[in-house]
């Protein structure tokens, strides 16, 4: 997956429930009351609610997610050394890789502004109860024609919490967030074309894909293509 500075994620499972911190995080944990009727998810926000099937009904992912909670909030210093690694270690970003960059950048930045420039910003995965941070979704405004505003979306996970549920239900929470602090219709995200499974992660969190950037990319010696996903508005909400 690619941020707008480049990182990578990979899909999620579980069912989530979406609302907002007095300091307007958002928080997302997973439902585990059964009323008889099925699982509900409220976005208590935006008064959404999401239904699900009978727990006899979701098997497997059931089992493996419902112990699992996580959050998104600002950074906090205790954050900078995930940055750190990210500069540092080859492969730790997957595909993004792209050669050893300065690890004070994200100091720097976190002394600026903590990364809550409204503009351009970052909000940390925060595992519960442990207060683990798995990873960090990032956001970045854009405008066509100078005119219509949009979002450039992205999320990088440890390796250790790929695959475990959190993602793409990580960033239908920051989809659901940029659309409720700004007009801006559209939201973007784009991907590398190797990585079919954030592909599927993305289809999932509602974005539809629009087509491939040729040579979009140079990466690993040479040009790449990569591919473009959108979501709107007024989409379909995801079905979790």
């Amino acid at each position: 997956m690619r941020l707008p500075t480049g990182l990578s994620i990979s899909p999620a499972l579980a069912p989530v429930v979406v609302g907002f911190l007095p300091t307007t995080v958002l928080v997302g944990t997973l439902v585990r009351s059964f009323s008889g009727t099925g699982w509900t998810h409220q976005h208590t926000q935006l008064g959404r609610q999401y239904r699900e099937p009978p727990p006899e009904a979701i098997g497997l992912y059931r089992r493996r997610m419902t112990e699992l909670t996580f959050r998104l909030r600002p950074l906090v210093e205790d954050d900078l050394p995930m940055f750190r690694r990210f500069a540092l270690e080859p492969g730790l970003i997957g595909l993004d890789w792209a050669g050893y960059r300065d690890p004070e950048v994200a100091v720097r930045r976190f002394a600026k502004d903590n990364y809550l420039d409204p503009e351009d910003g970052r909000l940390m995965v925060e595992v519960e109860p442990e207060h683990t941070a798995a990873g960090f979704v990032s956001f970045r405004a854009g405008l066509y024609s100078g005119l219509a505003k949009y979002w450039e979306i992205g999320i990088a996970l440890l390796p250790e919490w790929r695959g475990r549920g959190i993602g793409w239900r990580a960033q239908t929470m920051l989809c659901d967030y940029l659309f409720s602090i700004s007009p801006a219709r559209r939201i973007e995200a784009r991907r590398h074309g190797e990585n079919i499974a954030e592909q599927k992660s993305l289809v999932k969190a509602g974005f539809q894909l629009e087509g491939v950037v040729r040579a979009g990319e140079f990466r690993d010696g040479q040009w790449r293509d990569g591919q473009i996903f959108s979501r709107l508005r007024d989409d379909p909400a995801p079905s979790v």
